[in-house]
């Protein structure tokens, strides 16, 4: 088979697997994965938190096809062994939280799990090579890894924006890493896609509505940040390392702003609260949630577009998208800042 045909029945597969499980897992497992209605949680009723498991489901059985059709080149399928090592045990970390909803587990027993999950990648080759100091290098791969999984967790707080936002880039980040001979990235991205429009549906639906979970949503961001550190960026430029934050970019500047903004009130920046960028434009704007996502969705693609620009362009080229991106991240940071005081 063709790379083409390939990658379409990988994000075929994912998708099939993660819609056509959801019916049964929610007849089977609903009444142990219930999320109540509380605090900054506002939907009406008890929701199922699935999607988490249906997503691993789709995945798992997309690149297990993926592994018997596919001659693998050297190193790679050992890489592709360690990230779902890694994913497996945040999974299983988020699993535990949805088990325990709604109060959830420790903070602390999901970090200690992902800080693992990050250590597994580096044993597996799975790092930043960035710098020529192999410690440096692994201090910013732990930490990226942690901030990515939790960056996609926090934005976990309405109906079909941590899905997108992951659909988006994984698309994102299979097309910029076609080149690439470590395939295992262009699959897993593919199935990852496949995977999220597979729940996507039941996110919005009213009659199945399911949550994406810790499970979902940490598993979403730990497979990205992995597969993140997969991909060449600096063939053309050298300022292609920075891709990365492009094809993340929504996720990782809803994260800091609330940070940033919690701060600037005396605020715990590690303490929920309503400062999310989502909240901040439903409060200011009445905006519903729907025209919400779109303009995630929209501005996703417009960083992923970036992302692909900076890594096709020649040195001038890329510092024109670094310097424009500098301007337009600085004044969507004032913007939403002045309209939170109104």
């Amino acid at each position: 088979m063709n790379s083409f045909v390939l990658y379409t029945l990988c994000a075929l597969i994912s998708l099939a697997v993660t819609a056509a499980s959801l019916p049964l897992l929610r007849r089977l497992l609903a009444p142990y994965f219930m999320d109540k209605p509380g605090g900054l949680k506002k939907h009406a009723s008890a929701v199922p938190v699935l999607g988490g498991i249906a997503i691993m489901l789709g995945l798992s059985a997309s690149l297990l096809f993926i592994r018997f059709t596919t001659a693998f080149p050297t190193g790679t399928l050992h890489a592709l062994r360690g990230v779902l090592l890694g994913a497996g045990l945040v999974f299983l970390a988020g699993v535990a939280d949805d088990l325990h909803k709604p109060q959830g587990i420790r903070a602390g027993v999901k970090l200690l799990a992902q800080a693992a999950a990050a250590l597994i990648l580096m044993c597996y080759g799975v790092q930043i090579y960035l710098f020529d100091c192999p410690w440096l290098n692994g201090v910013l791969s732990f930490f990226w890894v942690i901030g990515i999984t939790n960056a996609f967790n926090l934005l976990d707080i309405s109906d079909g924006l941590c899905v997108s936002q992951a659909a988006v880039s994984a698309a994102g980040l299979a097309v910029i890493s076609l080149p690439s001979e470590w395939i295992y990235v262009n699959f897993a991205a593919v199935a990852l896609l496949g995977a999220c429009a597979g729940f996507w549906p039941y996110n919005f639906s009213h009659k199945e509505k399911t949550f994406l979970g810790d499970s979902g949503s940490m598993l979403l961001g730990f497979m990205l940040a992995a597969l993140c550190m997969g991909t060449e960026y600096t063939q053309r430029t050298t300022a292609g390392f920075l891709a990365p934050f492009f094809i993340l970019a929504i996720p990782l500047f809803d994260t800091l702003f609330v940070m940033f903004a919690r701060i600037l009130k005396g605020k715990n920046p590690l303490k929920g609260s309503d400062d999310h960028i989502v909240l901040r434009l439903k409060r200011e704007f009445k905006m519903s949630q729907r025209h919400i996502l779109a303009i995630y969705i929209a501005l996703a693609v417009f960083n992923n577009l970036l992302a692909f620009a900076l890594t096709h362009s020649h040195a001038k080229a890329a510092v024109a998208v670094v310097v424009f991106s500098v301007v337009y991240f600085c004044s969507a940071t004032v913007f939403l800042l002045h309209i939170g005081r109104k």
